[in-house]
C-alpha cells in the first residue's frame, strides 16, 4: 500500500533533531524525500544544548535506512542568500517540492526586564523573520508543483501569553498570523498552509524547563498556564510529526488556515 505522502518531496527547517528530526523520519516512513537544513551551531543565551552536524548526520542516517533520498545542508534559515541555495539546490536534485515544514525556532527563558534586545533579536529573527523566509523562498516550487502544504511550528505560545518567555511567544503569536495571511494569499495556487500548536515537547529544548520555578516562586499566580490539561508534562516529538503528516497529505487537502493545536489541552486554560 503506497505511503500517505508517497512520491512527495518535503523541506524541512531545524531538521538535525527534535521534531525536525521527527517529522522527517515520520514523512519518509509515509514515502517522501526529504530536503533537511539546520543551523547545526550556538545561538548566543541558549538554555539548553545547540544541535550540531553530527546530528544532522544522525537525521540522514534515519532517512537513509528507510530507503529515501535526502539532501541535507548546514544553512541559517535568517541568511536568505544562503537558505535559497539549499532549497534550490534541494529541489533540483530531487525534482520538486510538495511540502514545506517550517519547523525551526530557539526559545530562551527570561523575565521581562530582563530580556536583552540580543535575546528579542535573536528569537525574533529565527522564529518570525526565519519563518517568513522559509515560505517566501519555497512557495515558487510549490506553485511551480501545482500546490502543496506549508504547516509551520507555532506553539501554544502562538495563542496564549505564556509567561516568561516573551520574545517567544511574541514571535510564536506572528507565526500564527503569518500561517493565516500565507493561507488567504496562496490559496489561488492550491497551497494550503497551516500552523501547528504543541505544548512542551520531549527534546532538547526541554533541557531549559528548571528555569521556570525559580521563577514561578516569585510569581505563582501564573504558573496554571503552564498546565496540560490532561495528565501528562511533554508530549513526544511524533505526536507532533503525525500532526505534520495528517496536514501534509492529502487526507487534509481542504485543510487550510487551521491553528491546529496538539496541546494536551494547554491552550485551555
Amino acid at each position: 500500500m503506497a505511503g500517505r505522502v508517497e512520491g512527495k518531496v518535503a523541506l524541512i527547517t531545524g531538521a538535525a533533531r527534535g521534531q525536525g528530526r521527527s517529522h522527517a523520519v515520520r514523512l519518509a516512513e509515509e514515502g517522501a524525500d526529504i530536503i533537511a537544513v539546520d543551523l547545526c551551531g550556538p545561538v548566543p543565551n541558549l538554555q539548553y544544548s545547540h544541535a550540531t552536524e553530527d546530528d544532522l548526520a544522525e537525521t540522514v542516517r534515519q532517512v537513509e535506512a528507510l530507503d529515501r533520498r535526502i539532501v541535507a545542508t548546514k544553512t541559517d534559515v535568517r541568511d536568505r542568500d544562503a537558505f535559497k541555495t539549499a532549497i534550490d539546490d534541494g529541489v533540483a536534485q530531487l525534482g520538486k517540492l510538495d511540502i514545506v515544514v517550517g519547523n525551526a525556532g530557539i526559545c530562551i527563558i527570561a523575565p521581562w526586564d530582563e530580556v536583552t534586545p540580543e535575546i528579542w533579536n535573536d528569537t525574533i529573527s529565527t522564529n518570525l523573520t526565519g519563518v517568513f523566509n522559509t515560505v517566501q523562498l519555497s512557495a515558487p516550487h510549490l506553485i511551480a508543483a501545482g500546490g502543496g502544504s506549508i504547516i509551520l511550528t507555532s506553539s501554544a505560545a502562538g495563542l496564549k501569553g505564556l509567561p516568561f518567555i516573551t520574545p517567544y511567544a511574541a514571535s510564536k503569536h506572528g507565526v500564527t498570523g503569518l500561517g493565516r495571511a500565507f493561507a488567504s494569499e496562496l490559496a489561488e495556487h492550491s497551497i494550503r498552509v497551516n500552523t501547528l500548536h504543541p505544548t512542551g515537547v520531549e527534546t532538547a529544548m526541554g533541557e531549559m524547563a528548571g528555569a521556570f520555578p525559580p521563577l514561578l516562586e516569585k510569581n505563582p499566580r501564573v504558573g496554571g498556564m503552564l498546565t496540560n490539561m490532561l495528565p501528562i508534562d511533554a508530549t513526544e516529538p511524533r505526536d507532533q510529526s503525525n500532526a505534520v503528516l495528517f496536514l501534509a497529505s492529502d487526507e487534509a487537502r481542504y485543510v487550510t488556515a487551521l491553528a491546529m493545536t496538539v496541546d494536551a489541552g494547554n491552550t485551555q486554560y
